[in-house]
């Protein structure tokens, strides 16, 4: 057994800092062992090929998304009996962690929770939200190259994409400012363990605010976005309950406003790096969502979800028994060179360049990457229009050959904790 497949098996993905800072070198691993491995510390069956993650994502009878974001810490809180256990996670859902996120429902909830979160993203509200979103990056960008430095995270990508969801979701354009300051000051707790790790968190303020706006809208609708949410229905014309309708806000700022701060972070970080390149996009601004696909395969802001699988099955070959933790390794399967040419290369003519899996597949496709796509190709268009270079801050993050970067110290999230740049108008 080799060095590099000892340290296979001897690291623990889902505890080790190391994996947290450089992911890529274990994915590289995994795949080089086969579509499906059993890691050997949790029993999670780790899937790294293309065709094996889309047969887990379209088959929700056999996998369950309750554990979308937690995946097998903490561990579950039953033990499965038998090669169905879709009853036992129907009785236990409630105990797991984030099981109010919108993620993480099976059927029969899934469907009419989703089709309330999806009245927020048709053509026209996104329309209507692009407007917002242009004005909001160009003051955004206003400020930074006023200060000719920035630290972009903190900056630009968290309270862009708080604003931006604020306003898609109807919030009152004298309140936003409260929004931003509340919901800035840490991520949002994609994979919050508890809830009491949620009450003490800034989006309990959003759970709130959000609650009083849909029930003043129920007594009296004013005609806005937010009475179109509080006077919405289900398919089947009942009613949701006030909880049901904040929880299409809580989702969104949880799901949404850190994942699109941190893609926007890490395609100016490989723009900073990549001199070349930033200078091409300058000449061809049409191949920026070209590039953007490109930074969603190669380095996406979600590294893993997971499934339980709800009756014994197989994935591709491989079988797996009820019970099974089965983590979806996205950058693995977005690197897969049976399926990829240059997989580990920025390629910007790629063919069938949307086919990655950085917002999934099936039912459980992220609802937001049309939203996540026009937010960060405004910013990197405007930024890119009136900046005639942008550096990293080697004072910050070393020098070329000797970068310095802090990432987020965990195993669901890719993306920088701080990303210091230097603006040339």
């Amino acid at each position: 057994m080799t060095d590099q497949m000892k340290a296979f098996d001897t690291a623990d993905f889902f505890t080790d800092p190391v994996l947290c800072e450089d992911p890529y070198p274990f994915f590289e691993q995994l795949r080089s062992r086969g579509p499906v491995t059993f890691e050997p510390h949790h029993g999670v069956a780790m899937v790294a090929g293309y065709n094996e993650a889309l047969s887990v994502y379209n088959d929700a009878s056999n996998f369950s998304a309750c554990v979308a974001v937690s995946g097998p810490i903490p561990p579950i809180s039953f033990s499965p009996v038998g090669d169905d256990i879709s009853e036992q996670i129907r009785r236990h859902r409630h105990e797991l962690p984030s099981s109010d996120l919108l993620v993480t429902y099976d059927r029969p909830e899934h469907p009419p929770a989703r089709s309330l979160l999806m009245r927020l993203f048709t053509p026209r509200r996104l329309a209507e939200n692009e407007a917002y979103l242009r004005s909001l990056a160009e003051r955004l960008i206003d400020g930074v190259l006023e200060a000719t430095t920035a630290e972009v995270v903190s900056e630009l990508g968290n309270p862009f994409a708080t604003l931006v969801i604020a306003d898609l979701l109807g919030i009152p354009e004298e309140d936003r400012e409260i929004y931003r300051n509340k919901l800035t000051a840490v991520p949002a707790p994609v994979g919050a363990a508890s809830a009491e790790s949620f009450a003490q968190h800034p989006l309990a303020f959003l759970h709130e605010s959000f609650t009083r706006y849909i029930e003043e809208r129920r007594a009296k609708p004013t005609g806005d976005v937010l009475s179109d949410l509080a006077t919405a229905r289900y398919p089947d014309e009942s009613t949701p309950s006030v909880l049901e309708v904040v929880r299409v806000a809580t989702n969104l700022f949880a799901a949404g406003q850190e994942t699109t701060a941190r893609l926007l972070a890490t395609a100016l970080r490989i723009l900073a790096e990549r001199p070349a390149l930033q200078s091409q996009l300058r000449v061809q601004p049409g191949l920026v969502p070209n590039f953007i696909e490109e930074v969603l395969r190669l380095e996406g802001p979600i590294k893993n979800t997971f499934r339980l699988t709800s009756r014994t099955t197989k994935i591709g070959d491989t079988p797996v028994k009820a019970g099974t933790t089965v983590m979806v390794a996205i950058p693995s399967i977005n690197r897969d060179p049976s399926r990829y040419e240059k997989p580990d290369d920025i390629v910007l003519d790629r063919p069938k360049i949307r086919e990655h899996l950085a917002f999934g597949r099936g039912v459980h496709t992220c609802p937001g990457a049309s939203l996540a796509r026009v937010e960060v190709r405004v910013m990197l268009e405007q930024l890119l229009a009136r900046t005639s270079k942008i550096s990293l801050s080697e004072s910050h993050h070393g020098t070329e050959g000797a970068r310095r970067y802090n990432y987020a110290a965990t195993y669901l999230i890719r993306g920088l904790n701080a990303l210091h740049l230097n603006f040339t108008i």
